[in-house]
């Protein structure tokens, strides 16, 4: 459920109008800050905490909580005990831990990391994008094996039209138009491709026509790369089906960096066995790490990467630090879910 602006901004004037001391901030040492940036506040002292670990308990009193990698046990922790909770920053993209630790969103306003992440996932989904079109994990497969893969060098037709060979003329479908798509957008007009992209909203973002969720039937079999940059929430589960999957031409290549709940993983192995499409490189899992036992680490023309493309919030103490500047001021914050 989405928090409403209003209630979080009466919400924090009553409480700062009533702050009789300093707030604490608590920061995780899960990531490297340069906390002299977020320094500066009177009203506010900083505390790093174990994000693996309960919260001390000098520390149950905090109103503000950084997160980033936070265990499920260290955020149930802080649910049954930072009583005193008014807003927490997450540095994920889609803080779907805390969302789901218990925290009372009607009391308790979170905010996301949304746009840390866009050069990292952006430069990630690239390369996998690159390696599709270049075959590059099979040229090691045969380097392995000590073989020369002399099908894949020498002379080579030029985009050839029922293969995705190059981004060069390449139909790049980008559903999930966000913050990482315009990102990723440029590199990939730079190198040729032809950029279309779907959200829930149609309209034109940063020079690219961005079309409904209804338009996919008629994208999809027009599509030769398709890039998935979906949240993980109920309404996308399995977005991408075997209805769906069918509808992709014979040399369609799928890219997942979203979440990996955005796809039916069964439909997915059953198209890339019986060669519907061209491949898969996957970034994001239903199970992470993706289970021993799971059929999709021998399904052909796949790409595994192991949750690789983030991992680096980029500017987390910007953020960190405009949002506090909203927070004491009682103004909507940034981000906020």
């Amino acid at each position: 459920m989405r928090s409403t602006p209003t209630r979080f901004l009466s919400s924090i004037n009553s409480h700062l109008s009533a702050a009789t001391s300093n707030m604490k901030l608590l920061y995780p040492t899960s990531l490297k800050l340069d906390v002299s940036q977020i320094e500066g506040f009177p009203s506010v002292t900083l505390h790093p905490y174990d994000v693996k670990a309960p919260i001390p308990e000098e520390h149950v009193d905090a109103e503000i909580l950084v997160t980033w990698t936070n265990s499920s046990d260290n955020l149930k922790d802080a649910v049954n005990r930072l009583t005193k909770l008014r807003w927490i920053q997450s540095l994920a993209a889609g803080p779907n831990d805390v969302l789901s630790a218990g925290f009372d969103t009607s009391k308790v306003a979170v905010t996301t990391g949304s746009g840390l992440h866009d050069h990292t996932v952006a430069e990630h989904t690239l390369g996998l994008l690159l390696n599709a079109a270049r075959r590059f994990y099979e040229m090691r497969d045969y380097q392995l094996q000590g073989k020369w893969p002399g099908h894949l060098g020498g002379p080579q037709p030029d985009r050839p039209a029922d293969r995705f060979t190059t981004l060069r003329d390449a139909r790049v479908l980008i559903w999930g138009f966000g913050n990482i798509a315009k990102t990723l957008t440029p590199s990939l007009v730079q190198l040729g491709s032809h950029v279309r992209g779907v959200a829930r909203r149609q309209g034109v973002r940063n020079g690219i026509e961005v079309y409904s969720e209804d338009k996919l039937a008629e994208l999809l079999p027009e599509t030769d790369a398709l890039v998935m940059i979906l949240p993980g929430d109920p309404s996308t589960r399995h977005a991408l089906n075997a209805e769906r999957l069918k509808l992709l031409p014979k040399h369609a290549w799928v890219v997942n960096v979203g979440r990996g709940t955005s796809i039916d993983e069964d439909a997915l192995y059953d198209a890339l066995v019986e060669e519907r499409i061209g491949g898969a490189a996957l970034d994001v899992f239903e199970t992470e790490p993706l289970p021993e036992p799971s059929k999709l680490w021998k399904a052909p023309n796949l790409i595994l990467s192991p949750h690789a493309a983030g991992g680096r919030p980029q500017g987390a103490e910007q953020l960190i630090v405009e949002n506090l500047r909203k927070f004491l001021a009682g103004q909507q914050l940034k981000n906020l879910i």
